[in-house]
């Protein structure tokens, strides 16, 4: 983390907030379906691996590829849903042709129901609710973040959410940092972003004048351009 004068940004009244991978765990939840959908449909067999780990590492390297392809715009939501599974099936030297989508099908319905959050997201979420107005801007599918939010209980900590399918544009757009702030009714200089994504989260928004903290859980370099960092949510009591 940064070493910072204990609440550095007591000026600020609008945090924004981005939720996969910054308060929902995306990672940990869809490992945690993958790895039981890969018995289900008998991966074990097909891929002659009785281990799921190299399936869901290769689907989890393909989905953050792609994913950061849909963030600026080059892909659809289409195609980011057929090729994350069409490519690792590749990957793992099967034809993309013998992927059977009913799996994509569950895959959708139960990742989103799963509750894993990063470490002391409720506690924070709860601290920050009660000095802060408290906003979510996400580029996630509009069906699977309403389903996050209802069933990790985290929709009444915000008081406006932005979903980019909603708003037909994707963070770094800066549209859509504009739509926030103009929906939520608050002041740029007044207003602060934290996300885990570099370019998505933390550069779309200061590129618009927004203030913004990296949550590094992976625990990476922090880059020159990026003022503010943190490891843990529970961090973010010391900024606020």
């Amino acid at each position: 983390m940064n070493y910072v004068s204990l609440y550095m940004f007591f000026d600020k009244k609008d945090i924004f907030f981005d939720l996969d991978h910054t308060i929902w765990d995306f990672d940990r939840n869809a490992q945690e379906t993958l790895h039981d959908l890969y018995y289900k449909y008998g991966f074990d067999k097909l891929t002659g691996q009785q281990n799921s780990d190299v399936f869901i590492n290769t689907y989890t390297y393909n989905n953050h590829r792609l994913w950061d392809e849909y963030h600026h715009g080059r892909i659809d939501k289409a195609t980011l849903r057929k090729a994350r599974f069409e490519d690792t099936f590749e990957q793992l030297g099967l034809s993309p042709q013998l992927f059977p989508w009913a799996f994509e099908d569950e895959y959708l319905a139960i990742c989103p129901t799963k509750t894993n959050l990063f470490p002391n997201a409720h506690e924070t979420l709860r601290y920050l609710q009660s000095k802060y107005n408290l906003h979510l801007i996400s580029n996630g599918f509009k069906e699977a973040c309403e389903k996050k939010l209802a069933h990790s209980n985290l929709s009444n900590y915000f008081q406006t959410i932005v979903i980019s399918e909603n708003v037909g544009v994707n963070k770094p757009n800066p549209q859509i940092f504009h739509y926030a702030i103009s929906n939520s009714s608050s002041v740029i200089d007044t207003s602060i972003m934290i996300g885990d994504n570099l370019d998505a989260d933390i550069r779309g928004a200061q590129n618009v004048g927004i203030d913004a903290i990296f949550f590094n859980a992976i625990g990476a370099e922090k880059p020159a351009d990026v003022r503010y960092m943190i490891r843990d949510l529970g961090e973010l009591e010391s900024f606020f």
